[in-house]
C-alpha cells in the first residue's frame, strides 16, 4: 500500500459492543459478519480458544477482502479453566451466574489483525480477573430481567447494570472486558500500517 491509498479498515464483527469501542478511536470503517464456527476443539483452554477464534474470524474476512486491515475478537469467560460463551436464554444465564458467584472469573479477550495484502496477522490475548460477589438467586434473578445479558459471554454487562454483580475488577485495559481491547487494538493497527493519531 503507498501513502496515498490509505488501508480500509473491517470489524469482522457484529457485536454492538465493538462496534462501539471501535468507534472510539475515530477511524473510518465497516462491518462485516465473519460467520465462523465458534465451537471449541476437544481439550482446547479458553485463552486457546478466544485466540483461535479471533483470528479465523479476521481472516475469514481478510480472505474476501485482501487490502484491507480486519479485526477480528472473541471473548471466553474462563471460570477454574472451563469456557462460558454467551448464554442465549434466560436459564442459561441463570446457570453461568450461579456458577460464577463468589468465584474469580478470568475473561479471555483475544484481538487478531489480519491484512492478506501485506501478509500481516498477529493476535493478541488481554484477560480481565474479575471477582464475582456472593449473589443470591433473587439478585442474579433481578438483574437478568433488567439487563438481558444472554448476548454477553458471561451473562454481565459491567459496562451496565452488571457491575453491580462484581466485588473487583484486575486488568490492564480498561476496554478488555467490554470485548474488544482498544490498547491493544491500537498497537496491532499501528503495526500493521494504519495510523491511529
Amino acid at each position: 500500500m503507498t501513502e496515498s491509498t490509505p488501508l480500509q479498515l473491517i470489524l469482522a464483527s457484529t457485536s454492538v459492543y465493538r462496534r462501539q469501542l471501535l468507534e472510539r478511536l475515530r477511524l473510518p470503517f465497516t462491518v462485516i459478519a465473519s460467520a465462523v464456527d465458534e465451537v471449541a476443539l476437544p481439550n482446547e483452554r479458553p485463552e486457546q480458544l478466544a485466540c483461535r477464534l479471533a483470528l479465523a474470524k479476521a481472516r475469514a474476512v481478510a480472505t474476501k477482502h485482501p487490502a484491507s486491515v480486519v479485526i477480528g475478537s472473541d471473548q471466553v469467560a474462563d471460570l477454574n479453566g472451563h469456557a462460558l460463551g454467551k448464554p442465549g436464554t434466560h436459564a442459561r444465564a441463570v446457570a453461568q451466574l450461579q456458577r460464577m458467584r463468589g468465584e474469580t472469573v478470568i475473561f479471555q479477550t483475544a484481538v487478531a489483525v489480519v491484512c492478506q495484502a501485506t501478509g500481516f496477522a498477529q493476535t493478541e490475548l488481554a484477560q480481565v480477573k474479575v471477582q464475582f460477589k456472593s449473589l443470591t438467586d433473587a439478585q442474579i434473578e433481578s438483574y437478568l430481567m433488567a439487563e438481558r445479558p444472554y448476548d454477553c459471554a458471561g451473562s454481565a454487562k459491567s459496562e451496565g447494570l452488571g457491575i453491580a454483580l462484581l466485588a473487583r475488577i484486575d486488568n490492564d485495559d480498561p476496554t478488555a472486558l467490554i470485548g474488544l481491547p482498544l490498547i491493544r487494538t491500537c498497537q496491532l493497527l499501528e503495526a500493521a500500517g494504519l495510523k491511529v493519531l
